[in-house]
């Protein structure tokens, strides 16, 4: 039985070719009007009316905008930093002026200037990295609008059976190239299927605000990395153990104040099943 439509929505998501804007576009392409951009060859997205390439350098916003005018804007955007500026810049003008809201996928990076706790949403951020930095920028330039407008989603460490992430452990165990692995941080995990169940609650639950998407239980990187490689197959993996600072340091982003319902949280135990061959 086909899903019916909901036309309430315009959707458009920035990054859909990328390895969580797809997982986004497939959770909603059924249930809404969803459009996406990509930046690749990739012939599959050729002739897709629904796909916009877009090279963030090259090219201006406006005309997708115009050409698709979204309800929703989803930011997955990567590449060069003073161009995401730009963008967002362009979108939030875009925002100000027609009804619609921004979806923004930031990162735990703006706090990792903290190291001692666990961040929340209503903590202040702080970032030592060039990457945590963009992310509080695009995050501020949010802030300034009113509340309905936005919806600032901070993500820690993005797993799932096809993320770089799991590409990058198996190429390594193929060629038998050490591991890194930090055993002093302590972080927690999302998986991008999660991630898009939870933005399709956001929408239909008309969301606003910041959101933390982290597992409910923190980890420590190397007992994870060990424990995915576990559930990969039958490996004797080499390990590079990578000591940034002499204690144990946090990256992770908790959830308090904007809380999503019991069945969209999970546990970082529930990413293995994922993963399993």
């Amino acid at each position: 039985m086909k899903k019916k439509i909901n036309s309430k929505h315009r959707i458009l998501i920035l990054g859909a070719s990328g390895f969580i804007g797809n997982a986004i576009y497939k959770e909603l392409c059924s249930y809404f009007n969803t459009f996406g951009t990509y930046n690749t060859n990739n012939i599959s997205f050729n002739g897709n009316h629904h796909f916009f390439q877009y090279n963030i350098e090259d090219d201006g916003i406006f005309k997708i905008l115009e050409a698709v005018k979204p309800t929703i804007i989803i930011s997955s955007l990567r590449g060069d930093f003073f161009a995401q500026i730009i963008v967002h810049q362009h979108i939030v003008e875009y925002l100000i002026t027609h009804k619609c809201k921004l979806i923004f996928l930031s990162s735990a990076n703006v706090f990792d200037a903290y190291s001692k706790y666990p961040s929340y949403e209503l903590d202040k951020t702080l970032s030592e990295s060039i990457y945590g930095r963009l992310k509080i920028k695009i995050e501020n330039m949010m802030l300034r609008l009113p509340k309905r407008k936005y919806a600032i989603l901070r993500l820690p460490m993005v797993f799932g059976a096809l993320s770089p992430r799991i590409e990058d452990i198996k190429i390594h165990l193929k060629e038998k190239k050490p591991i890194e692995v930090f055993p002093n941080l302590i972080m927690n995990v999302i998986t991008d299927n999660k991630i898009s169940q939870q933005i399709h609650y956001i929408i239909n639950r008309s969301k606003s605000g910041i959101f933390h998407l982290g597992s409910k239980d923190l980890v420590h990187h190397d007992d994870f990395i060990k424990e995915i490689i576990k559930t990969l197959g039958n490996y004797k993996p080499v390990f590079k153990h990578v000591y940034t600072t002499n204690e144990d340091r946090y990256l992770a982003v908790l959830p308090k104040s904007n809380l999503l319902p019991k069945h969209l949280q999970l546990y970082s135990q529930e990413i293995f099943s994922d993963l399993e061959i």
